[in-house]
């Protein structure tokens, strides 16, 4: 019986998807200030909202990844190295962030007081996340396998983020409050900063190992 995926890679892939959903972002601090803002019903909403931006991504990635690896398997090699070079690029740039001099973490709270329903402000949020935009072209190429079929591995791989994103999405909002004040104590902030850092660097070593 053939898999759909290679087991080793879909728990390096989850491996990294794990880091990507709990590092903070555009996505994880939307759902604190909801949380601090507009309550548990508006975090619920607000994750549904991101989450369904999020399989907006992966049918469009199921569109052009899956003809791309069929007709170009060699760019998509390419493709998969440029994407390990950006995991490795995160790496160096959450350990460089976390060394820096701390910025104000007030800066990182965005207000989320709006007329719209907060699953509507979560899909506009997810759908215009840069986050979003770069995994899907530069961090999900590297894992999908030229020698199977590209529809099986994206269901399996939109299983695990869904999951892993809200799961981290909901905790992030529920616990809104008491996180951000985690968040704004710089000692805390920098060992996060560098363990998600060697993570990533670690990651991008698996991936090319993959090639």
């Amino acid at each position: 019986m053939v898999l759909p995926v290679d087991p080793h890679l879909y728990l390096v892939f989850c491996g990294v998807m794990a880091v990507m959903a709990v590092t903070p972002g555009p996505a994880n601090l939307f759902a604190i200030a909801t949380g601090m803002e507009r309550g548990r019903r508006a975090v619920l909403l607000a994750v549904a909202g991101m989450n369904a931006a999020t399989l907006v991504w992966f049918g469009a990635a199921a569109l052009g990844l899956g003809a791309l690896v069929t007709a170009f398997p060699e760019v998509f090699r390419w493709v998969a190295i440029a994407g390990a070079a950006y995991v490795a690029w995160l790496g160096v740039a959450s350990i460089r962030a976390a060394l820096s001099p701390a910025s104000d973490p007030s800066e990182a709270r965005p207000s989320v007081q709006t007329r719209r329903p907060a699953v509507v402000d979560g899909f506009l949020v997810q759908i215009a996340n840069p986050k979003a935009v770069l995994f899907f072209t530069a961090v999900l190429p590297p894992f999908l396998d030229v020698g199977r079929p590209a529809a099986p591995q994206l269901a399996l791989f939109a299983a695990a983020v869904i999951l892993m994103d809200v799961l981290t999405m909901t905790t992030y909002g529920l616990g809104g409050a008491a996180l951000a004040r985690q968040m704004g104590e710089p000692r805390f902030r920098r060992g996060f900063g560098v363990f998600v850092g060697l993570l990533l660097l670690t990651a991008a070593v698996l991936i090319v190992s993959r090639l």
